[in-house]
């Protein structure tokens, strides 16, 4: 079993996989260009949800397990993890509640309220309106349906920390400004390499398969009356996603590597949101571009052997679900290390 383990980035993925490996007793230590709230991951919403990954007979168990493992951090009050009400909302035609919801409590929102206003649409409490007040509720007929789960929720401003924080209580190490060409310029002191670069793996192991998923979130301040998450996936895209200092709109999913933030985006992210919420335009906090690593051919989840002989193991094109697969993929990492 390898002793010495380098981890090439240090978004959630590295992070996570550094905290399971160090926690075993590997000697661990994360390399990276960016770390804590400049990667990619300090970006994310960060709302479990499985999300431009596959495939799904793979992403789908390594997101149960990571469920498992958020909602025993959610005991943790340092962690910056909580359950939240997701609603997911269509607005157009019935939405389906994945097979993999329904055994976590997924059930749908009426798409009529009963004893409200005749023909309106459900809102996000699913509330008739003459039991709602001031900004309790969204647009009438928004959306044609939907469905809601509880779900866990990590606040990025204090996870990533939080993550950092435990890996180096386990003896690890976070060296940040470092950039490898390839995997072999990893002092050779380390005779395992684990790759959780995240889009960067598209230039570091010639992955062509990788393609940058452009999302710009909006930070505003926290939204009155709004304690679950709304999310729409049809066109255009919107969610809000209320953290504990703050509330996250958004957002896009474009093919692009841009990284700079689009002020027209922002104003269209901050109008949709508002529109939708039926509140007054919020004050514009902060606004964030990740690029998130989706792999057309699949998550990458294997071990290899580099060109001087090393043992590399491979964790990156998650997608939108980095947080999601956090835990169940760092664990995996864990098991082919121990062979």
């Amino acid at each position: 079993m390898a002793e010495r383990v380098a981890i090439v980035g240090a978004g959630v993925s590295g992070l996570t996989c550094g905290v399971v490996l160090a926690e075993r007793g590997f000697h661990t230590a994360i390399f990276a260009k960016e770390i804590g709230q400049q990667t990619t991951s300090g970006a994310a919403a960060a709302i479990w949800f499985p999300y431009d990954a596959q495939p799904a007979e793979k992403v789908i168990p390594w997101a149960l397990e990571t469920y498992k493992a958020l909602i025993d951090l959610t005991r943790d009050p340092r962690s910056g993890v909580s359950m939240i009400d997701l609603r997911q909302f269509s607005r157009t035609g019935e939405i389906q509640i994945p097979d993999w919801a329904i055994p976590l409590g997924g059930s749908v929102i009426p798409s009529k309220v009963e004893n409200g206003a005749a023909g309106e649409a459900a809102t996000w409490t699913a509330r008739p309106e003459a039991e709602r007040t001031g900004r309790e509720r969204i647009k009438r007929r928004e959306f044609t349906s939907g469905y809601a789960i509880t779900v866990p929720l990590t606040d990025t401003t204090i996870y990533l920390d939080y993550l950092a924080a435990r890996l180096l209580r386990a003896g690890g190490t976070i060296n940040g400004e470092v950039c490898f060409e390839k995997l072999e310029d990893v002092d050779r002191d380390f005779d395992l390499v684990i790759n959780c670069a995240g889009i960067g793996a598209r230039e570091l192991v010639r992955d062509t398969d990788l393609e940058p998923h452009r999302g710009q979130v909006v930070i505003v301040p926290r939204v009155e009356d709004l304690s679950c998450a709304i999310v729409c996936d049809d066109a255009p895209l919107m969610y809000a996603i209320p953290r504990t200092n703050d509330c996250v709109f958004g957002g896009t999913n474009d093919l692009s590597s841009d990284l700079a933030a689009d002020p027209a985006t922002t104003n269209r992210i901050i109008a949709e949101c508002s529109r939708v919420l039926n509140i007054e335009r919020p004050n514009v906090l902060a606004a964030r571009v990740g690029l998130r690593p989706f792999r057309k051919s699949g998550v990458r989840l294997e071990r290899e052997k580099l060109r001087d002989g090393r043992i590399v193991i491979h964790n990156y094109g998650h997608g939108g679900s980095g947080f999601t697969l956090s835990w169940g993929c760092a664990r995996e990492v864990r098991d082919i290390a121990t062979l």
